[in-house]
């Protein structure tokens, strides 16, 4: 008696993507795709009706957002394994995706015997992650940090790295707490005094692993 399939859903807002994805997966004996999803809302109400093994799951989608949906697979659905494909490779992804309860971490551009050697490892309780979000993990996580931690960011300085995090310039976000183009730019040179860091990449980087901002902060 041959085993059962492993039952996956297929959570992406571009309906190409799924398709592309659906056809090689479908070549495979071991696999099934049970459900497709085109946001987080509809993944999140699939995912309680099929009770699928793996979750293919994109980070960006409009309404409830990949990470969205993580969290909340976390607390109501701990059992099913989620494998992350997306096309960002952005470290503040990466690390919000893995802390969020992702078990596997793959790239759009991985070929089809990657992904289902994803789904694979990821349906045995194992973690598998692109080569190049391993090696950039490894070089992140063995850095030294300060002894002691970094000193606390002031609320207000929280406040000026968030907006920073998503794209604002100092006299945009000057605007938006209601203070000087100067001011921010103090700001600015305080948080990266204090995080050891030199960009603003660095810093959202450090506040993120550090659990200070969530990823939700970086985005619009």
């Amino acid at each position: 008696m041959s085993a059962p399939r492993i039952r996956v859903l297929l959570a992406d807002d571009h309906p190409a993507v799924r398709a592309g994805i659906r056809q090689f997966l479908e070549r495979d004996p071991s696999i099934e795709v049970i459900a497709e999803a085109g946001n987080g809302e509809e993944a999140l109400a699939l995912i309680a009706q099929h009770r699928p093994d793996v979750v293919i799951l994109d980070l960006r989608m409009p309404g409830l957002s990949g990470l969205e949906v993580l969290r909340q697979l976390r607390a109501e659905h701990p059992e099913i394994r989620v494998l992350v494909l997306t096309a960002y490779d952005d470290d503040p992804y990466i690390f919000a995706a893995l802390r969020a309860g992702a078990r596997g971490y793959l790239l759009k551009t991985a070929g089809p015997e990657e992904l289902t050697r994803g789904i694979r490892m990821v349906h045995a309780g194992r973690s598998v992650l692109d080569p190049g979000v391993a090696e950039r993990l490894v070089e992140e996580l063995g850095r030294p940090e300060v002894e002691g931690g970094p000193e606390r960011l002031t609320e207000r300085e929280l406040e000026v790295l968030r907006l920073a995090a998503r794209g604002l310039t100092n006299r945009a976000i000057g605007f938006q707490l209601g203070i000087s183009e100067r001011t921010v730019h103090s700001h600015m040179i305080n948080i990266f005094a204090k995080l050891g860091v030199s960009t603003r990449t660095e810093a959202v980087l450090k506040a993120l692993r550090l659990g200070w901002i969530s990823l939700e902060d970086t985005t619009a």
